[in-house]
């Protein structure tokens, strides 16, 4: 198997700004929770799809704009995804997508922060997200691929998802912090 290298920022710089889309057919989005203060309830969201532009000689320059399709929600239970796509979660109904647009882009060490504004469930709130990002490989036709990894943590209720319950020994069903985890293969256009 294949290890995914993540290289540091400086040895990016070389490279220039480019533009990519991201490869839905090897993205993911997920995302765990704490139930019952005992525990990590993990699930994955949809098919993720955008577009970016990378410039590590100038980050300012770099931005981002994804939709993550939150109505296919798997926790690998169906009971319990069915309660989350209700309207006491996500109500995919009304909101069957959650969108980012990065705002700004900035170097902390050797890792990418990225600033921008996520969307779910009509809410638009600002958020940080930290970004691993691999070097580049050639692929076919003169285009060429990157990877990120991608993590933050948000406050559900920030975005209108309230649903809890409170335990008899105290403590809540559902924790309000909620960790999500991007893995991202973006491609760039052929050149001729």
């Amino acid at each position: 198997m294949k290890k995914l290298l993540f290289f540091p920022l400086a040895a990016l710089a070389a490279l220039g700004q480019t533009s990519y889309d991201i490869d839905g057919a090897h993205s993911a989005a997920q995302f765990s929770v704490t139930h019952m203060m005992v525990s990590k309830v993990r699930g994955s969201l949809g098919q993720v799809s955008g577009t970016a532009v990378f410039d590590p000689k100038n980050l300012a320059a770099s931005k981002v704009n994804a939709t993550v399709d939150v109505a296919a929600i798997n926790t690998g239970q169906p009971k319990r995804d069915g309660h989350l796509k209700s309207p006491d979660f996500f109500d995919v109904e009304k909101f069957p997508k959650l969108t980012f647009e990065s705002t700004k882009w900035w170097k902390e060490g050797d890792k990418v922060k990225v600033a921008g504004n996520l969307t779910l469930r009509g809410v638009t709130k600002p958020v940080v997200l930290d970004a691993e990002i691999s070097t580049p490989l050639a692929g076919p036709n003169g285009s060429s691929r990157i990877g990120a990894q991608i993590t933050t943590k948000i406050n559900r209720k920030d975005f209108g998802v309230n649903w809890s319950k409170s335990m008899d020994g105290g403590g809540v069903v559902v924790s309000d912090e909620v960790a999500v985890t991007l893995d991202i293969e973006a491609t760039s256009k052929a050149t001729k």
